[in-house]
């Protein structure tokens, strides 16, 4: 496409009657007017700090104004220095304040960088070798009689994927193969679309060990990515079952009625669908033992992860077992970046095809590896500034008194309106979860509880929101007005919200 017909799509100069349409900003756009705003608001907050415990949690009753160091100057160098500090920025032991140069403990996310970088290097592997894309054709193309089983299949590998390891993006580029399996068994675009979004969206709205999701938001939060997992687990398959139910209804109704579509037929959907029917070559044995690598890759990681000796007894301060690894990023970075290349190798991609690969990976990455960096540096502004605990003070009355069940359905709530501004996941956590995870002490409410409602709230809103190219790309590809999508996905957002309040509340009884 040339640059006058990119203008034109956009809705820039070069579009049909000099018309330019509005086009939401990016989310690096969005955080760095954030960092601009906050930044703005620390010469209005007052500053403040509470008395800390052992553990590093802010002791409820003990708020006190306190002076932030430096003046205008200073601050100007915190809102200058905000990425660097984001990334490496070091917390001073002494003074609690946040700099590259100071001794300390890391503040910055480099940890979460470093892993986001690693994880997309390997994804990136597993789909240059093939072995995903065409396991996925040969289990569309396996079930291509029974449709309501190939829908639901579709669906439910989608959600895995999305559950485990934020399967979202990736989405766009199975449009060509399932849209002509579903024109071919007689159904129409809308349920493509709804198997595609909705599939992988409520694995991520449902995320258990995503680490762009959950992992990310625990890190912010100072758990473990294991904590809550059993909830989110329950959660997962209810929410699953729930929207394979529903899209496989509207399939079944348009399917008996064709009128009752909300798309319609297209000229040359018929050849399309006659496309669908020629069957896709076989899985070789090296992409068999690819896809096997793949499962014990994500298995283990999960494994790690998960803090047993709580997950079985149901106390959170058990001894760990002796076999626990209690693994975290830096763990995980490592273990993605040796797994794409012991792939790479599986594969044959060859030397130079691997190293290339690798490359391009942690490049596509790189995006939501800065959103989470940008986020962070908003945290570091109000650390250095001492606002956060000021913060926390003009909501801790109000939490106090809150019944911890009420507590976590505002969590969700809150966080609606903050995923159409902010529809990165992981620098939505970043930058929510150092101000929520403490409030959640002082009502009561386990910090996992606060990451799966915050994770839902985020999820729920994917799923629809204009801001998200898996939403807008995907029913582009699939040729589905926008208008339509929102018709149809509505009801069962409706749904979701219900049952996440009620998945919530229930954890915040726990």
């Amino acid at each position: 496409m040339d640059a006058e017909a990119e203008n034109a799509a956009a809705g820039g100069p070069g579009a049909p009657g000099g018309r330019r349409r509005f086009v939401f900003p990016s989310a690096l756009t969005v955080l760095a007017a954030v960092t601009v705003a906050v930044w703005i608001l620390t010469f209005v907050i007052p500053s403040g700090a509470y008395e800390r415990n052992a553990d590093g949690h802010p002791v409820q009753g003990t708020y006190h104004r306190e002076p932030a160091p430096g003046g205008f100057v200073h601050r100007l160098g915190d809102l200058f220095l905000a990425p660097v500090n984001g990334l490496y920025g070091v917390r001073d032991t002494a003074t609690g304040e946040v700099t590259p140069d100071a001794t300390g403990a890391l503040y910055g996310a480099a940890a979460v960088f470093l892993f986001v970088l690693a994880i997309g290097a390997f994804i990136t592997v597993v789909f240059a070798t093939g072995a995903l894309d065409r396991g996925i054709e040969r289990l569309a193309h396996r079930l291509r009689t029974r449709g309501a089983l190939l829908i639901a299949g579709i669906m439910t590998v989608f959600s895995l994927l999305g559950t485990v390891e934020g399967f979202a993006e990736e989405t766009l580029g199975f449009y060509g193969l399932i849209v002509p399996l579903m024109l071919a068994l007689g159904y129409d675009r809308m349920v493509a679309t709804g198997a595609i979004i909705l599939g992988a969206g409520v694995g991520v709205l449902a995320s258990t060990v995503n680490p762009f999701a959950t992992g990310v938001a625990s890190a912010a939060a100072g758990i473990s990515l294991g904590d809550g997992i059993a909830l989110r687990f329950a959660m997962w398959i209810v929410l699953t079952a729930v929207t394979v139910g529903y899209v496989l209804r509207y399939a079944r109704r348009m399917r008996t009625d064709p009128g009752r579509s909300l798309t319609g037929f297209l000229p040359g959907d018929r050849e399309l669908a006659a496309e669908a029917a020629a069957e896709p070559p076989e899985l070789t044995r090296l992409q068999k033992l690819v896809l096997v690598a793949v499962t014990l890759v994500f298995a283990f990681m999960i494994f790690s992860v998960i803090p047993w000796a709580s997950a079985l007894t149901g106390k959170a301060g058990a001894t760990p077992y002796g076999w626990e690894l209690g693994w975290s990023f830096a763990q995980l970075a490592a273990l993605f970046i040796v797994a794409a290349v012991l792939v790479g190798l599986l594969a044959r991609l060859g030397e130079q095809r691997l190293s290339a690969t690798l490359v391009q990976g942690a490049a596509d990455f790189i995006a939501p590896a800065l959103v989470i960096v940008l986020a962070r540096g908003v945290t570091v502004i109000m650390t250095n500034a001492k606002i956060i605990d000021t913060v926390l003070h003009a909501v801790e009355s109000t939490v106090s008194g809150t019944p911890p069940v009420v507590f976590a359905i505002l969590v969700y709530v809150v966080n609606l309106p903050l995923a159409f501004l902010i529809p990165s996941t992981s620098g939505h956590a970043t930058l929510a979860m150092p101000v929520l995870a403490p409030l959640a002490g002082f009502a009561g409410v386990s910090p996992a509880v606060v990451v799966t409602a915050w994770q839902s709230a985020s999820g729920v809103m994917n799923l629809w929101v204009p801001t998200t190219a898996v939403v807008m790309g995907g029913v582009a590809l699939a040729k589905v007005g926008y208008d339509k999508y929102l018709r149809f996905v509505w009801p069962l957002l409706v749904l979701l919200s219900v049952l996440i309040c009620g998945f919530v509340a229930l954890g915040a009884l726990m």
